[in-house]
């Protein structure tokens, strides 16, 4: 059992996900801001390797990537910061949103130094569930998670076919699109979640454009298991790239504010 199913163990537990690039602005300061959202009261970390064609982000996505790649950041600086925060909170759950090309590149060495330093799960944005035969059975050798993506026009079976092979949670897409910040909840996707949530068992974490307080209380309100902020926490850091401390209590302010309506709506 990896650490996400042991999250997801506890009854009607409501978890809050935030996203960073490792490495955004650099490696010691984007460790200080992971660091400040762990003790902020963060669920578990969605983490993501600096890539230079992250076809599935937006904008403010794509400047923090190039942000880290400045720095100096490249998978083994990727897998010292990983080691780092592994360090420092043992039992927090561990997910990374991943380009398969980095994985590829590195072969199985890659699946290896994951497991080491203690990821819970792997999803491949750019990599189809048809086409991960390979992908899946080292995950599965090196007893890393499998996170699978639903988009919004997956039908019934094929959703059922992505969770059946989903070992950590499922990533339900919020809408069409990259990812980057959204003023509203769109209505169909409070439908969709709300289905989702019925047809299968597992897990089902919703991201992409999830930019509020407000909006991870409507995700958890139609059913999902927890909510992933990136693109908004990412536009906080470009905002504060000369005073990080104050991106720090944003993103921590932000995460209390979630964190207090779950303690609120379970007591």
């Amino acid at each position: 059992m990896n650490r996400f199913e042991k999250l997801f163990a506890q009854k009607n537990k409501k978890i809050f996900v935030p996203f960073f690039t490792l490495g955004d602005p650099d490696f010691d300061q984007s460790f200080f801001l992971i660091k400040s959202a762990i003790d902020a009261g963060a669920d578990a970390l969605e983490l993501g390797f600096a890539f230079s064609d992250p076809i599935a982000d937006g904008p403010t996505n794509q400047r923090s990537m190039q942000r880290a790649l400045k720095s100096g950041m490249s998978f083994d600086r990727s897998i010292a910061l990983l080691q780092k925060i592994r360090q420092y909170n043992k039992t927090i759950p561990i997910g990374l949103l991943l380009y398969y090309n980095l994985l590829f590149s590195q072969g199985e060495r890659a699946y290896e130094k994951l497991s080491q330093v203690g990821v819970d799960g792997v999803v491949c944005a750019d990599l189809p569930f048809d086409e991960a035969t390979a992908h899946l059975a080292l995950l599965k050798k090196y007893d890393i998670g499998a996170v699978q993506m639903i988009a919004p026009n997956a039908d019934d079976q094929r959703v059922k076919q992505l969770a059946q092979n989903s070992s950590a949670f499922n990533y339900v897409l919020s809408g069409f699109g990259t990812t980057g910040t959204k003023k509203e909840v769109a209505q169909e996707t409070i439908d969709r979640v709300k289905h989702l949530s019925k047809l299968i068992d597992q897990p089902i974490i919703v991201g992409f454009g999830i930019s509020s307080p407000a909006h991870v209380r409507k995700i958890w309100q139609a059913g999902a298991d927890g909510a992933i902020v990136g693109s908004f926490f990412s536009s906080i850091i470009e905002a504060n790239l000369d005073n990080i401390a104050q991106a720090a209590t944003q993103i921590s302010e932000f995460i209390k504010d979630v964190k207090n309506t779950c303690i609120i709506q379970s007591s």
